[in-house]
C-alpha cells in the first residue's frame, strides 16, 4: 500500500514538471507586432527651367519700358543677328539650342517652359519675362553674340546690378550665382573662352524678371570659325550639358 501511495505522488509530481501542466505551468509571451514602418517625406517637387529662345523670325520695332516704373523705352524685340560663314540666323541657332536644352534639363527631372517653340511668334522681351515669372524657379534666355570684330569669340552671360533699379535687383545674388555657373558649365563642356559675366540694367527681359535669370550668349556668330561650331551637332550638344550642369550646381547650392 505504502509503495502504491508512493508511486502515485511521484507520477503527480512528474506531471507538475511538465510544460503547459498544473497549475504553475509556463505561459506563453504575448506575439508582439511588428512595428509601423516610418512615414516616407513626400519628394520635393522637380524645379521648373523656363528656356527663352532668342529673338524671332520678325522684329517688332514697336517700344515698351526697359523695366517696371520705367519712362526709357526699347524696342519690343529684334530679330537678332546671322552667322557670317553659315548665314543661320540667330532666331533659328537659340530655338534649335534651346530644345535640346529641354531635352536634357527634361532627362535630369526638371519641368521644363518654353517661352516659345517657333519663329512664326510676336513676343515682346517684357512678355517673354512675364512668362517665365507665372512659373518659373530659373530664367534662361538663350542667345548668340554679334561683334563688329570678327576676331572675337567666347561665351558670357548677363545679370542685373546689385544696385538695379527694379525689382529683379533684390534677387542680384541668385543672378549672379546663376549666371556664374552656367558660363563657367558651358566653358568647361565646350572648351569656350569664358569672357565674363556682365552685370547690366539695360535688357529688358531681365529688368521684368521677377525670378532669377541670366542671358545666356553661347558665342559670337560674327566669328567665322565659332559661327560653324556653334551651328554644330556636336558643339550644340556639348553646349546643352554645359547649361545643364550650370544649373544642377545652381539649385544644389540654393536648396534650402
Amino acid at each position: 500500500m505504502k509503495r502504491t501511495v508512493f508511486s502515485l505522488l511521484a507520477c503527480c509530481l512528474l506531471l507538475a514538471c511538465l510544460p503547459g501542466c498544473g497549475s504553475s505551468a509556463a505561459q506563453e509571451s504575448p506575439v508582439q507586432e511588428p512595428a509601423a514602418e516610418a512615414a516616407t517625406a513626400d519628394p520635393p517637387a522637380p524645379k521648373t527651367v523656363v528656356i527663352d529662345p532668342g529673338h524671332q523670325a520678325r522684329a517688332n520695332t514697336d517700344q515698351e519700358p526697359i523695366g517696371p516704373g520705367s519712362v526709357e523705352t526699347k524696342m519690343k524685340v529684334t530679330g537678332g543677328t546671322a552667322g557670317v560663314s553659315t548665314g543661320i540666323p540667330e532666331y533659328e541657332l537659340t530655338l534649335t539650342v534651346s530644345q535640346l536644352l529641354r531635352d536634357e534639363l527634361t532627362a535630369r527631372g526638371y519641368q521644363v517652359v518654353m517661352v516659345r517653340e517657333d519663329h512664326d511668334v510676336n513676343l515682346s522681351n517684357r512678355e517673354r519675362a512675364e512668362i517665365a515669372n507665372q512659373s518659373g524657379d530659373i530664367f534662361l534666355r538663350i542667345h548668340a553674340n554679334g561683334s563688329e570684330d570678327s576676331s572675337a569669340s567666347g561665351a558670357m552671360t548677363l545679370c542685373p546690378t546689385a544696385q538695379s533699379p527694379y525689382p529683379i535687383g533684390r534677387l542680384y545674388s541668385q543672378c549672379r550665382l546663376l549666371s556664374d555657373l552656367v558660363l563657367d558649365g558651358l566653358a568647361t563642356a565646350t572648351g569656350a573662352k569664358a569672357l565674363s559675366v556682365w552685370e547690366t540694367d539695360t535688357m529688358s527681359g531681365i529688368n521684368w524678371c521677377q525670378i532669377p535669370v541670366t542671358i545666356v550668349e553661347m558665342g559670337f556668330l560674327s566669328n567665322p570659325q565659332e559661327d560653324v561650331l556653334l551651328n554644330s551637332p556636336d558643339y550644340q550638344a556639348d553646349i546643352v550639358t554645359g547649361i545643364a550642369n550650370g544649373v544642377d550646381k545652381y539649385f544644389a547650392q540654393t536648396a534650402s
